[in-house]
Order: structure tokens, then C-alpha cells, then sequence
């Protein structure tokens, strides 16, 4: 599946609707983002059953406000409507494979349980 574009209109729905989600906060002026761009192209031809979403930063500056976007490149990805990983700069197409196998081996159960108590 080839990356999608995300807006604050479809942000909410787009994580509640998928299992995982990967998003990349980027802006067109932005030297590092244009350098992560095709890594996270490719991961998201090698991972066909995982949402691959791309926010512009310019178009989309309440959602990336909203979120705390501070710096870009930001990756940000999603299980289960949780939020696991968040973290600015660029990644090598290895350690991004390496992320995407440490939270698909993530035992979301005890995820929710520690979510839930944190909550609480």
C-alpha cells in the first residue's frame, strides 16, 4: 500500500479504523524529511497490511500543534488506537524495519492494561 495523506478531518478515524498506523510529520522545505521520505515509501511497499500516513506540517498546522509536533521529520506510530512510539528525526530503512517488528511483537493486551492503569 503506498502512503496516504492525512488531515486533521481524517487523523481520528484513520487510527481508531486501523490496527497499526505509521505516520510521518514532514514539511516540502524540509532537507532531512525529503530524506526520509523514500525509506518510509519503501516500508510502506514491504508492509502492505500496515497504514502508512503522511502529514504535511504546512497545510496541517492545527493537527501537528495539537499532537506537540515540535521538530520534523516526526514519526509517530500507532497500535490499537495507542500510541507507542514517537520520536523526531530521520530513520535508516533498517531501524525503521526494526520498529515496525518491535511493535507488531508487542503484546497489546498488557499494553491496554498498563493504559488503562495509568488512567486510573
Amino acid at each position: 500500500m503506498a502512503t496516504i495523506e492525512m488531515t486533521k478531518d481524517t487523523f481520528e478515524s484513520t487510527i481508531r479504523d486501523n490496527d497499526t498506523v505509521l505516520v510521518d510529520f514532514w514539511a516540502g522545505w524540509c532537507g532531512p524529511c525529503r530524506m526520509f521520505a523514500p525509506v518510509f515509501e519503501q516500508a510502506s511497499e514491504d508492509h502492505p497490511d500496515l497504514v502508512f500516513a503522511k502529514v504535511d506540517t504546512e497545510a496541517e498546522q492545527e493537527l501537528a500543534g495539537a499532537l506537540g509536533i515540535m521538530s520534523i521529520p516526526t514519526l509517530m506510530i500507532f497500535r490499537e488506537g495507542v500510541l507507542l512510539f514517537a520520536q523526531p528525526g530521520a530513520l535508516q530503512g533498517p531501524m525503521l524495519e526494526e520498529l515496525i517488528t518491535k511493535v507488531a511483537e508487542l503484546d497489546m493486551e498488557d499494553v491496554h492494561r498498563q493504559v488503562a492503569a495509568q488512567a486510573s
